[in-house]
Order: C-alpha cells, then structure tokens, then sequence
C-alpha cells in the first residue's frame, strides 16, 4: 500500500495591516507551513484575502475551513480584485484524518513556482484556525473596537428598529487617529444608489472598547441613526 505524504505544522496569525490599503484595513492573516512564509514566496508583498473581518462566523464559515467537499479559497490578492490584478488560491479539501491543500495558482506571476500538494493533520488543522482566532494578544484599540462592534450589532440588532440593516463594519486606521466605520441601509433597498448611510465612530485609546462599542450601540437604540450618518453616492 502506497505511504501517504508527510504531514505538515500549519501556523497562523494576524497582523495590522498597512495604514495605506484600499480594500481593507482588517488585520491581515499570515501562515507559516513547516515555518516557511509560502505566501511571500509565490506572491511578495501580496495583502491577506483572508483578513480578520472574514472570520466572525461560525467555524465551518472560515475562510481556511475545510470540508469534504473541495473549495477553491483566493489567500492573496494586490489590494485590488484578484479578477484584474491577479493572486494566489488553493484548493482545500478534508479527507478522512487529514486536511489537503492542492491546486495551488499564482495569477498575480505565473513565472513564480508554487507549492507542492500539503497535507495537515485534521485535527491539529483544526485546532490552529481556533488557536488563531481566540487570539487577540496582537489588536490595537481600533481592532478591538471593530471586532466587538461586528458582533454586538450582529446581536442586538438594533439597526432594525429604524428598519436599517448594517452592511458592513470595519477598522479605519488613519495618521493621527483611528475610527469605525459602520455602513447600513434600509432593509427593503440594501444596495440602492443614496440610500447607503455611514457612521465615523471614532477610537479613543484611553476608553475600554467594550464602553465604546456600548455608547454606539445606545445610541442606535434610542435614536433614528440616519439622522445623524453621512450618506454614501
């Protein structure tokens, strides 16, 4: 019977992103296989496709969660749309014991090589994407903030009353300061032209951001937010 491929040590960790980038400013994910930066090798100075803000679901939602059906998951991209300015992307597929990476692409430069076929233990797999997420050792105010605002409003849903749904939350980190930013809209024309509100929350240091997030969320609560947001073209 032929021997199944070695197995390999999977390492993840998020980082604060450069202040400059466009599509996001979630903390970036980076992985290390068997310690090696594989990511940086196929695509130097390539932005995390799969950032912070994209693994608040549950953990079958993640975006390295595997499962038996094989998914082709995007890992980087150039801070722009992987379908106009390329990226990498593997393929992920639990199979019994093990967690499978195949199918790696690099659309960023085809001249570059990538990876052979990796294989992890399912269980250890598993155990490191959870690892990764319970760690907050590495956020800054503005992260925290961010983090407990996405699930607060998820659970209180007090967007709703107004008859407003959120859209998005995500950190902006600027020079001097940092901020928020909350995106809604009516439930009935989520996506319609004018009719996107936002809200500029802006991030103190000194503040705990469980205090923070509460005094948005109150506010929400007792008064109408269009009144008060900016509206997005």
């Amino acid at each position: 019977m032929e021997s199944l491929p070695a197995v390999s040590v999977l390492r993840l960790g998020f980082v604060v992103p450069r202040p400059d980038l466009i599509i996001s400013q979630w903390a970036e994910m980076r992985l290390l296989i068997d310690g090696r930066d594989v990511l940086e090798e196929m695509h130097p100075g390539g932005v995390s496709s799969c950032w912070r803000g994209r693994w608040f679901g549950r953990p079958e939602e993640w975006p390295l969660a595997a499962s038996d059906e094989p998914r082709r998951v995007e890992l980087t991209n150039n801070d722009c749309v992987t379908d106009c300015c390329g990226g990498t992307f593997v393929t992920i597929q639990r199979r019994a014991d093990r967690v499978v990476w195949t199918g790696w692409e690099n659309t960023e430069d085809i001249r570059l090589p990538v990876p052979a076929d990796v294989h992890f233990d399912a269980a250890a797999y598993d155990a490191e994407l959870a690892r990764a997420v319970a760690d907050l050792s590495w956020e800054e105010p503005v992260d925290s903030v961010a983090r407990l605002m996405t699930l607060e409003l998820a659970e209180s849903g007090c967007f709703e009353r107004w008859g407003c749904g959120v859209n998005t939350v995500y950190p902006l980190r600027r020079q001097e300061s940092a901020q928020v930013v909350v995106h809604f809209s009516p439930l009935e024309a989520p996506y319609s032209i004018g009719s996107t509100f936002v809200h500029e929350v802006p991030v103190s240091r000194d503040v705990p951001a469980e205090e923070q997030v509460r005094r948005f969320v109150d506010m929400v609560a007792a008064d109408d937010p269009r009144a008060t947001a900016g509206v997005l073209g």
